[in-house]
Order: C-alpha cells, then sequence, then structure tokens
C-alpha cells in the first residue's frame, strides 16, 4: 500500500517506507561493508536507487526482497569504488570488530564465569568472526540470511535468486566451512562453561 502511495505522489509514504526499513538495511551493509563510517552513505544510496527505481517494482517479490537486493548491489558497487581509491582502502579493512553489533568484546559476567571461560567465548567469538570473513560472499549471505535475518529458505532463494537447492548448499558449505576453522578451538576448551 505504501509503495502504491509513493508512486501516486505521497512523498510521506515513502519516508515511511524508510524508517520501516532502515535499520534492517543498515544492519545488512554493516555486514558487508564492516566499516561504520560508510553504513549511513551506502543506506542513503540505497534508499534513493530504490525511490527512483519504484516504478519499476512489479510487486512479484515483496518490498523488502527488492529493496534487498539493491542494498547489496549498491554496496558491492561501493565496495569496488573503494578499492579503486588508495585513501579508503586502509580504513576500510582496518577497522575492528568492536564495530560490529554481532561481536561483543563487553559480556556481561555471571556468577558461574571465569576469566578463562570470559577469554574461551572471546577467542570462539573471534574464530567465527574470522570464519565467517573469510566465506566466500555467497555462502556468508546465505548464512547470514538464514541464521542472522531469520529468513526462509525460499525468501533467500527469491533474494540471491538462485534455486531452494543451492541455498541450500550454501549454507550447508558456509556451516561447514566454519566448523573445520572452529571444531579444533573447541576441541582444546572442553570442560569451560560459555
Amino acid at each position: 500500500m505504501l509503495v502504491e502511495r509513493t508512486l501516486a505522489g505521497d512523498s510521506r509514504a515513502y519516508e515511511l517506507l524508510v524508517i520501516k526499513y532502515q535499520r534492517r538495511i543498515q544492519r545488512l551493509i554493516g555486514r558487508m561493508v564492516r566499516d561504520v563510517d560508510l553504513i549511513e552513505d551506502i543506506a542513503q544510496e540505497t534508499f534513493l536507487r530504490a525511490y527512483r527505481a519504484l516504478p519499476k517494482f512489479r510487486g512479484e517479490a515483496q518490498f523488502y526482497t527488492w529493496l534487498y537486493r539493491i542494498a547489496v548491489n549498491t554496496s558491492k558497487k561501493f565496495l569496488l569504488e573503494l578499492k579503486r581509491d588508495p585513501t579508503f582502502v586502509a580504513n576500510v579493512s582496518g577497522n575492528s570488530d568492536d564495530d560490529d553489533e554481532t561481536f561483543y568484546t563487553k559480556n556481561e559476567p555471571t556468577s558461574n564465569e571465569t576469566p578463562e571461560t570470559m577469554l574461551a567465548a572471546k577467542e570462539v567469538a573471534e574464530a567465527v568472526n574470522n570464519a565467517m570473513l573469510a566465506l566466500p560472499d555467497d555462502l556468508r549471505q546465505a548464512l547470514v540470511l538464514r541464521e542472522i535475518e531469520g529468513l526462509s529458505y525460499e525468501e533467500i532463494a527469491l533474494m540471491m535468486a538462485c534455486p531452494i537447492g543451492t541455498v541450500r548448499s550454501r549454507i550447508f558449505r558456509a556451516r561447514d566451512a566454519i566448523s573445520l576453522k572452529v571444531g579444533p578451538l573447541l576441541e582444546h576448551q572442553t570442560g569451560k562453561r560459555w
């Protein structure tokens, strides 16, 4: 309904669409770009491109699915442009995991936690984040959509424009790759509480 109202000239309707999806799009971009300073710029560019392309939106997929593809493409384009500009490459690759909302270095201790278990948990979290970063884009994207965004295999297939079998395969391969990297660390940490 908001899309139809926007197409009819109601600018307030598009503002409501932006408000509705802004946080999800920013989280998505943040996982791709991993530089907090760029997230707002890319999100704004995403919503501008979506607004310009709105007359082409056919409604065959959900609006978020369509917007998601625009955000992914905008982020990829932005990253390609940054690689060409050497002044930004150091900034993009040099940020810390502290900026990532899925990585918490300051855990709230409970009465059962010890410094050893907290260190072990931090090591496991770092290993998982590093394993995620080492995944190819298509595997990481499928896993993030499933495990973090909580989307169904069908929704992921629509977003990634591929068959459901391919989505299942990508998620399996991503989980397997992470398990191979994190598994040995967990074997050495037996008996410790996470």
